[in-house]
């Protein structure tokens, strides 16, 4: 049964969510609750075929809701796939109501190994790294920004982690790009202010994704979030999902260019 809508689901309102890296995970997840409460959902994915059967299956739950979804299976780093989207919403006349970043494509080297069989990270590596995990962000915003695209208070999150100011095994590259993408964050919540658009990035605890699985000592990452976590759990995508809703109602409009930890008090020890 849908739930009562939380935003204006007139069809003059045309509201949307732009996923950017929704396929699985923190992306997936706040889709899923901001179809339920009542937005037209998009997603910007790169998913292995032999995903694609689960993954439509969870489109077919959101538009259960009574939503429209729209996905695209292209690379959100190409300027052309930017183009795609600019020309989907200017023929759907829709309007976004937020742009989420949760693009995950870096590289996990460490920066000195004494194994000479183990590859380290080279300058190209960080650069790549923090193009997709931070420039990219800049590419989206400012394009849908400068095309009007944006609702009246429309919101931009992205997801970053506490990566971003301390060091952690082979995660310099993602570290980097993590420290990029706040301080772009803060200067699209500064710039776009006048525009009635705000900013900010979450902070999500320890959670179990592909993405975490991806990186070297995960495992201990775990247990580590699991000791340090008053409510001795890990975070999870729904966890992180209610707060990327609670940020996209009106009532968050005046949160601007920060960073909100997104983790039961993980971050206190």
């Amino acid at each position: 049964m849908v739930t009562a809508f939380e935003f204006n689901t007139s069809p003059e309102a045309n509201l949307w969510a732009l996923i950017l890296g929704g396929s699985s995970g923190l992306g997936l997840a706040s889709a899923k609750k901001l179809a339920e409460k009542g937005l037209n959902i998009c997603i910007v994915h790169r998913t292995r075929r032999s995903k694609l059967g689960d993954f439509e299956n969870d489109l077919d739950g959101m538009r259960a809701f009574g939503v429209e979804v729209a996905e695209f299976n292209t690379d959100a780093l190409s300027a052309e796939t930017i183009q795609k989207l600019l020309d989907f919403f200017r023929a759907k006349e829709g309007r976004l109501q937020l742009m989420l970043h949760s693009i995950a494509k870096g590289n996990l080297k460490p920066i000195y190994t004494d194994n000479p069989s183990e590859a380290t990270l080279s300058g190209k590596d960080f650069m790549l790294t923090a193009e997709a995990m931070a420039v990219s962000l800049y590419d989206w915003a400012s394009a849908f920004a400068n095309a009007k695209l944006f609702a009246s208070h429309g919101k931009i999150l992205a997801f970053t982690s506490e990566g971003s100011s301390k060091p952690l095994p082979n995660y310099a590259a993602v570290s980097a790009a993590k420290a990029a993408l706040e301080a772009i964050v803060r200067s699209l919540a500064f710039e776009l202010a006048p525009l009635q658009i705000t900013a900010n990035c979450i902070q999500a605890g320890v959670t179990n994704t592909e993405s975490l699985q991806l990186i070297p000592g995960s495992e201990l990452l775990i247990e580590q979030a699991m000791a340090r976590n008053p409510n001795r759990r890990l975070t999870t995508a729904e966890d992180v999902a209610n707060a990327v809703y609670l940020l996209t109602r009106p009532e968050a409009n005046w949160i601007n260019g920060a960073v909100i930890p997104v983790d039961g008090g993980e971050h206190l020890r």
